[in-house]
């Protein structure tokens, strides 16, 4: 089964609001098996909008990272985060 990347990227315009938000997160990846590769490296963006922040993480499959983006406490985290930054988050299925 092929595994599924979470691809975020994200622009932080309330610091303090947005700590709420990294309080309560880590509790659902680490519920759904997560694994983080990129996250606060150094980044360039070469097309496109940039963005601040830009976060890669590794899930099993696409249904493990759709389970997490689904669960109760991603959803809790999410509702933390509203006012707090602008985000876009792609899930996409690796290779093989």
């Amino acid at each position: 089964m092929p595994k599924a990347y979470w691809i975020a990227h994200v622009t932080i315009t309330d610091p303090q609001a947005y700590a709420g938000y990294q309080a309560v997160a880590p509790a659902a990846f680490q519920a759904h098996g997560a694994k983080f590769l990129a996250r606060g490296v150094e980044a360039e963006t070469l097309e496109g909008d940039p963005w601040q922040r830009h976060v890669v993480i590794e899930f099993g499959s696409m249904e493990e990272a759709r389970a997490c983006y689904q669960s109760p406490e991603y959803v809790e985290a999410r509702s933390k985060r509203v006012g707090a930054c602008e985000a876009s988050i792609t899930l996409v299925e690796g290779l093989g």
